[in-house]
C-alpha cells in the first residue's frame, strides 16, 4: 500500500467536500427561517381603534396592546405571563416634515393616575430571570457588590425584531415598534379607563415641540370584547 494512500472519502475534490456542507447550512438556515414568526403587519395608525389624532400637526399614534399570549407568540420570552404587557405604538407622520423621537416619552397612565414608564431591557431581564428571596433580610456586615446580570439575549433579539427601528418618523410614512409596561402591580384589568400618553416629540431640527397625545385604552377594549383585560382574573 502507498505511504500516501487515503481512504475513498477523502480522495474527494475539495467542490464535493463542500456541497455537502453547504447543503447542512442551508437546511438549518431555513429551519431558523422557518421557526421564526413574524409580528403582525403594521398599518396607518388612524386604522386603530386607540388613536389619537393631532390635525394641525399632521399626526396620528394609536396603541395596541397585545394581553393574549397566542396572539403575540413571535415574541420569545413569555413577557405577558410575567406581568409585562407589550404595546404596539404607531405613528402615522401625514405631514410634509419628518419629526423625531430622540426625547420622547411614552407612559403608561394607569386609572389611578399611575405614570408607569416603558420598561428598559435592564427591567424586562430582572423580572424575567432575577429570582428573589423569600428569606428574612439581614442587614450585612461588609457590603456586598451587585454584579449586573447579563441581558438575555432573547430580549435583545425581540428588540431589534419588533422594537423601534430609529427614531425619525419620515413625512408621510408609519413607524412603529412594541414597548414594554409592567403592570403586575396594578388593579386589575390595568388596561381599564387607563392611556398611553405620549409626549415630548418634536420636529426634526428640534426647533418645535408637538403638543402631547393621550390615547385611552378603553377604545381598544371596546373593540375586542373577548380579550383576556375585559375579564379580569379571578
Amino acid at each position: 500500500m502507498s505511504a500516501h494512500y487515503y481512504p475513498r472519502n477523502l480522495r474527494k475534490s475539495p467542490a464535493a467536500w463542500l456541497l455537502p456542507i453547504i447543503a447542512v447550512l442551508i437546511l438549518c438556515f431555513t429551519a431558523r427561517a422557518a421557526d421564526h414568526k413574524s409580528a403582525p403587519p403594521t398599518n396607518s395608525a388612524a386604522t386603530y381603534p386607540a388613536n389619537d389624532t393631532h390635525p394641525g400637526e399632521h399626526l396620528t399614534i394609536a396603541a395596541d396592546p397585545c394581553d393574549d399570549p397566542k396572539l403575540c407568540s413571535f415574541f420569545r420570552l413569555p413577557y405577558i405571563q410575567h406581568g409585562l404587557l407589550p404595546i404596539r405604538v404607531i405613528l402615522t407622520n401625514d405631514g410634509d416634515r419628518a419629526l423625531q423621537l430622540d426625547n420622547a416619552r411614552f407612559q403608561f397612565i394607569s386609572a389611578a393616575g399611575d405614570t408607569l414608564p416603558a420598561a428598559t431591557e435592564d427591567d424586562i431581564n430582572r423580572r424575567l430571570f432575577t429570582l428573589k428571596s423569600t428569606q428574612p433580610m439581614r442587614i450585612p456586615l461588609i457590603p456586598i457588590p451587585i454584579k449586573r446580570t447579563p441581558i438575555d439575549k432573547r430580549i435583545a433579539q425581540d428588540d431589534d425584531d419588533f422594537g423601534f427601528q430609529g427614531t425619525i418618523v419620515n413625512a408621510h410614512s408609519t413607524l412603529a415598534g412594541y414597548l414594554f409596561y409592567d403592570i403586575k402591580g396594578l388593579d386589575d384589568p390595568a388596561l381599564l379607563h387607563a392611556s398611553l400618553y405620549v409626549k415630548m416629540i418634536h420636529s426634526l431640527d428640534g426647533a418645535h415641540e408637538l403638543f402631547a397625545f393621550t390615547i385611552p385604552f378603553d377604545k381598544w377594549l371596546a373593540a375586542n370584547p373577548n380579550a383576556p383585560s375585559n375579564h379580569p382574573r379571578r
